[in-house]
């Protein structure tokens, strides 16, 4: 399904500002089309498995780390790492000068979940720097889309997001629970914090949890510090609604109009349901949308063919 494992060829960190560095790597060919992995969370960082989707004779593929995660510094699992400058509006701004430190003209988006949410904000904000866009497992991170995720999806597992609400305390419980665990895993006790990470990766294993690839643990089994990171990272964005006026990505799907696209998205997700993927299709001009039934959030064999197959008819001819 996937190309063989690869190697980076080169490897950076780039000084983004406000004391961070953001981790980036090249895999594949340097004469191939450029494209970008932009990973999802936010804050759960790059894996090796994203290289394999790419055609290493035909792509030059670049992986970054987003501020906070993977191999970037500093590292929100550290409780010292403020979030002050970790926002989508630093994200975007990053991957610009990323571009220009690499030297590429214009690149491929490959995006999935969160990772659909950034790579989608980049490309109506820069048109003219991306070439293409696929997109798995997709969001656009509204409001009502993150209410959905840590209250509304709670009809399929009542029990489990109960322990999700009851990890706050009372006074949090009946409020916003994504604002309640932001001050959790913020909080100075290192105890505290643990608990509430532990607690928010427990509900998105829930929510994968009927997936034929949701995995037990895929988030609760990650190191201790991956885990404070992503949940510190997640809830701070969640918060603010990720810094994007409700809706904006889909009402500005239009600026994507002459831009090769195609979604690709589990008709199971419960996380991010199929209606999401179905209203950007219908608003983004010339947009093929892929349903794949056997699927949800995190993939399954079929719709791993469909990436593979769509990222290999975006590469290049071979020279």
């Amino acid at each position: 399904m996937q190309y063989p494992p690869v190697e980076p060829y080169d490897s950076g960190l780039l000084d983004v500002g406000d004391g961070n560095l953001v981790y980036w790597e090249t895999c594949g060919s340097p004469t191939g089309r450029p494209a970008l992995v932009v990973h999802g969370g936010p804050g759960s960082g790059c894996s090796p498995g994203a290289r394999r989707w790419f055609d290493p004779a035909r792509y030059r593929v670049i992986l970054v780390d987003q501020r906070g995660c993977g191999h970037s510094t500093p590292h929100a699992g550290d409780h010292n790492t403020v979030l002050t400058h970790n926002t989508t509006r630093h994200l975007l701004a990053d991957l610009e000068l990323l571009r220009r430190h690499l030297g590429v003209n214009a690149w491929l988006l490959y995006g999935a979940s969160w990772g659909s949410t950034l790579a989608l904000a980049y490309a109506q904000r820069h048109p003219a720097r991306v070439t293409g866009i696929v997109l798995a497992g997709v969001t656009m991170t509204r409001r009502a889309d993150i209410d959905w995720l840590y209250r509304g999806v709670a009809r399929y597992f009542p029990a489990e997001w109960a322990r999700f609400r009851d990890a706050l305390p009372l006074a949090d419980q009946d409020g916003d629970l994504v604002v309640g665990y932001a001050r959790l895993l913020n909080d100075p006790d290192p105890d505290v914090r643990t608990r509430a990470a532990d607690a928010w990766c427990a509900w998105e294993d829930a929510v994968i949890s009927l997936e034929s690839a949701g995995r037990p643990g895929a988030y609760g089994d990650r190191p201790a510090r991956a885990r404070l990171a992503l949940s510190r990272i997640c809830s701070h964005y969640f918060t603010h609604g990720a810094w994007l006026e409700e809706g904006i990505l889909l009402h500005e799907a239009h600026r994507l109009a002459g831009i090769p696209g195609t979604l690709i998205h589990g008709r199971g997700d419960l996380g991010s349901p199929y209606q999401v993927a179905w209203e950007l299709a219908r608003a983004w001009p010339g947009a093929e949308l892929i349903g794949v039934h056997d699927s949800g959030h995190t993939g399954s064999a079929t719709l791993g063919r469909h990436l593979r197959m769509t990222l290999d008819r975006h590469a290049e001819p071979l020279r």
